[in-house]
Order: C-alpha cells, then sequence, then structure tokens
C-alpha cells in the first residue's frame, strides 16, 4: 500500500500546482521515494512533478483510460514509492462537461480512496472561509477532505482570522503559504511554460517552492493524512500485460556490447521471458527478429507524451530512442517508426524549419511508407509551413497561429484504416490548442468526431497518422502493438 494524498481546491488559479509542487518536493528532500500524478489530461504541470521528485509525471484521467484503469495506472505509477502525491485539475467537482462527476478531481479521489488536501485561495476573505470549506467537505460524503491549507495569506493577522474561522468546521489547518511572487512559474497561451524550455529557472522555483511549503505546512500532519488512506485492491496496470494476448515475437537475438557480455536488444519483458536463455549469445524461434527502433521525438519543442506511450511501445516489441527536432540533424540510426507528440512547435517555428536536414530526412522516410504518428504538435510540425516558416511538408496543409482557443475531451472514431487503428476502432481524446490547420482534414481524415459538433480531423497517407486529437494508449493498447507490427513490417 502506497500512502497518498490528493490536492484539490475550490477553483483554478487557487494554488494547487504551488502546493502539490512543493509537497512533492519538501517530501523528496526529506529522503522520501515520491511518486506524482495529475489528473486529467494536463501534461505541462507533470513536468514540474518529475523535477521535483525524480519520477516521471504521470497523468490519471478517468475519462480518456475509463474509471476502471485510474487505480491500476495509479499502482503502476506508484509501485515502490513511499508516498504519492496527486494534484487535481479545476475545481475539486468539476469534471467532464455534461457528464457528472467524471474525471473529476473528486471522482479520481473516490477511485483512490484518496484523502483531499483543499488548497485555498484566502486572499480576499477570512471568516468566509469557514463556509467554503464546509460546502466542499459535505458536498460529497464520499470524499474525505482531510485537511485544509491555506495559500496567498497577507500577514499574521490574517492567518488568525482564517484559522479561527475554521476552527469548528471540523476540517483541520494543514498550513498557510504567503503570497509569493518569487516562486511562480510564468504563463503563456495554453499554461504555465514547461518545464524543458527553461529548466534551471524552473528547478530554482521548485526549490523555492520546496521552502515555502517546509516553512509554512505541517509536513508531518500531511503525512499522517495520507497514511491513513485504506489499501487500494487489484492489481497494478503493467505495459507487459496490457495487449490482449502474447505479442508475435516474444524473444529476441542478443547483440554483444563493445566491451564483451551479453546486451539485450529488446524490452525487459521479452528478456525476463527468455531468462532461461541467458548466457547464449542468440536464441533460436521461428519470429526472431531485431526490435525496430521507434524514434519519439522530444526536448523543449515536443516536450509531452504521456509515460505510458514509451512504456507500451517497448512492450510491444520496440526500441523506442527519444531525439531533439530542434538540435538532431538526423533521425536515429535504423529508424521504422516515428512518434512526434505535443507540444509547442509554435514557439520554436524558426529553430524547427531552419533544421533543414531532419526536415528533409522526416519527410523522405514518410514518403517511404514508414510508420509515422502525429499528435497536435506532430501534425504542425508535418504540416507544409508553420506561421509562415517552412516545416517537414509531409501534409499538404498549412498552420497558424489563431485567437481561439480549442479545448475539450472528445468523442472520436477512426474513420480510415491506419497504423494506430483499424476503421471503427472508438477513443476518448483530448483537443487543447490555439492553431489552426487548413485544411483540417485530408482526404482519408483520421477521426470523426461526435462531439461538440460532428465533424472529420486528421490526415491518414501511407504510413502517417496525423491528428489534434490527444489520446491516451493504456486505453486501447493495441494501437502500440498495431504501430510496432507495422514497423516490423
Amino acid at each position: 500500500m502506497v500512502a497518498r494524498v490528493v490536492v484539490a481546491a475550490p477553483s483554478s488559479g487557487s494554488g494547487k500546482t504551488t502546493v502539490a509542487t512543493g509537497l512533492m518536493a519538501a517530501f523528496t528532500e526529506a529522503g522520501l521515494a515520491v511518486s506524482p500524478h495529475k489528473v486529467g489530461p494536463d501534461y505541462i504541470d507533470p513536468g514540474y512533478h518529475s523535477l521535483a521528485t525524480g519520477r516521471p509525471g504521470r497523468n490519471l484521467d478517468a475519462y480518456l483510460c475509463g474509471p476502471d484503469l485510474v487505480a491500476p495506472l495509479f499502482a503502476h505509477g506508484s509501485a515502490g514509492c513511499d508516498l504519492a502525491v496527486v494534484e487535481g485539475v479545476m475545481g475539486m467537482y468539476d469534471g467532464a462537461s455534461g457528464q457528472g462527476e467524471l474525471a473529476s478531481t473528486a471522482h479520481v479521489a473516490k477511485l483512490l480512496r484518496a484523502p483531499v488536501v483543499l488548497v485555498v485561495d484566502a486572499s480576499s476573505q477570512s471568516r468566509s472561509v469557514a463556509a467554503l470549506v464546509h460546502g466542499f467537505a459535505s458536498w460529497d460524503p464520499e470524499v474525505r477532505v482531510g485537511g485544509v491549507i491555506l495559500n496567498k495569506v497577507g500577514s499574521e493577522r490574517h492567518e488568525e482570522l482564517l484559522r479561527e474561522a475554521l476552527d469548528s468546521s471540523g476540517v483541520p489547518v494543514l498550513g498557510a503559504l504567503r503570497r509569493a511572487p518569487q516562486v511562480r512559474a510564468p504563463s503563456r497561451h495554453l499554461g504555465l511554460v514547461p518545464v524543458a524550455e527553461r529548466r534551471g529557472e524552473a528547478l530554482e522555483a521548485v526549490t523555492a517552492l520546496a521552502s515555502q511549503v517546509r516553512g509554512g505546512c505541517d509536513l508531518e500532519a500531511v503525512l499522517a493524512l495520507a497514511r491513513s488512506a485504506p489499501e487500494l485492491s487489484g492489481a497494478g496496470w503493467s505495459p507487459c500485460e496490457a495487449f490482449p494476448s502474447p505479442a508475435p515475437s516474444r524473444l529476441y537475438r542478443f547483440a554483444a556490447p563493445p566491451r564483451g557480455g551479453l546486451r539485450p536488444r529488446t524490452p525487459e519483458s521479452a528478456l525476463r521471458a527468455s531468462s532461461s536463455n541467458a548466457g547464449r549469445a542468440e536464441i533460436s524461434t521461428p519470429d526472431v527478429q531485431e526490435p525496430p527502433v521507434v524514434a519519439m521525438a522530444g526536448g523543449a519543442a515536443f516536450s509531452f507524451s504521456y509515460a505510458e506511450h514509451a512504456e507500451l511501445l517497448a512492450a510491444a516489441g520496440a526500441e523506442v530512442v527519444t531525439f531533439d527536432p530542434l538540435h538532431d540533424e538526423e533521425l536515429p540510426p535504423g529508424t521504422r517508426g516515428l512518434v512526434i507528440g505535443g507540444g509547442f512547435p509554435e514557439v520554436y517555428a524558426p529553430e524547427l524549419s531552419a533544421n533543414e536536414p531532419l526536415r528533409k530526412a522526416v519527410a523522405e522516410l514518410a514518403r517511404s511508407g514508414v510508420p509515422v504518428a502525429a499528435e497536435c504538435a506532430g501534425l504542425l510540425y508535418l504540416a507544409r509551413e508553420l506561421d509562415g516558416k517552412p516545416m517537414c511538408g509531409v501534409l499538404d496543409a498549412t498552420a497558424r497561429m489563431s485567437e481561439r482557443l480549442t479545448l475539450g475531451y472528445r468523442e472520436a472514431v477512426a474513420v480510415s484504416d491506419s497504423v494506430l487503428a483499424g476503421v471503427g476502432t472508438r477513443m476518448r481524446g483530448h483537443e487543447f490548442h490555439r492553431t489552426v490547420v487548413e485544411p483540417g482534414a485530408g482526404a482519408a481524415p483520421a477521426w470523426g468526431l461526435h462531439a461538440p459538433e460532428r465533424r472529420v480531423e486528421g490526415f491518414v497517407q501511407r504510413g502517417v497518422h496525423a491528428s489534434y486529437l490527444h489520446t491516451h494508449w493504456a486505453a486501447e493498447p493495441g494501437i502500440a502493438r498495431r504501430f510496432v507490427e507495422r514497423c516490423k513490417a
């Protein structure tokens, strides 16, 4: 059992990220192994969580993955840790539009049987804070609000008034944080600036947050609350066991490293499956082959990818290698598949455009029919141009910044057969962008969307699947297997 606590708030802007990241960093500095999680599809906050803990930030999204996968994914991510801190999303009871509590912080807290710490922006109230906390604590009796942290407190006198008001609420005050502009992370059109773009400054901010939380919060009380969470039943999710049947290629050749010995050219799962053969230079089987190299875009311009995607690709038999389109002029040697996830290529359009050798390499790879999966930022990178700057030219489309924010969950069905999905495959996804691609769909669209309006979206051509839609492959692991099998072919 992993001690766990969910950090929630009455509304966005209350300070969830400040408190959650500060708690993660403070407990990590104290010597605990801390597992960081984020409710919802957000991909920026997990970067700060990862910086605070030294572990991958993982998302828990009951809409994208379904409620039944939330606890198993949590157990997978937190395995071996002393404590898990889960940052909520929006207001505590705000979920998928029109679908009740689905995917809300409260919903995830109930699925995890985790106590909640409520972060309250107290900057413009005193006694009213008690009514606010009482309302949130009593709204749903299945949600256990175990404490409150007061944020943006103005002075010692202000803190005294707030604590006095909360004395009779039945919800203990676990901390009070003063206003501290120096530790705020800068924002832009889609939220906080990602860690990958300001790592040095971000590290300083996280260190400052840890100090602030350590000085203003009762960490022992928070830890005791987290340890009061009951045991979760059921097994953790496993990328090696996510597929409905064993992968076709279970065993692989071993390649000798430069300094002697044996080095597996296979995911850890396949190595374990063949442990009885360890020590042989080669394993004989009718379906033996080297794992295909799947290149995954990273760096400042492409900083978003769910950790489970790379894990599923490896479990399906791929060797996942990260590259940076801002700096690398070549794709990784032997690339047989390409994954370009989300990020902010619009911020780095001149630099991406200037890297002409890589743009040409990507275009040649796509023309050859090699599987390419591009989500949102990847879609922009594959277009002819972005804000007038030449991109890869794989797609006959142009992209530009827009004043309109496109945001929300989507119900989707695959309308064209592709390297990711067969026609009729149903997925849930998320759109989050302030750009426009014209046209919005190719001759063979990727998805048919049902909400908020019915439309087709994205591009399927040869081995390319490009779309604005962010999906979580743990919900449909067959996507990863299908992609890797196409890479092998």
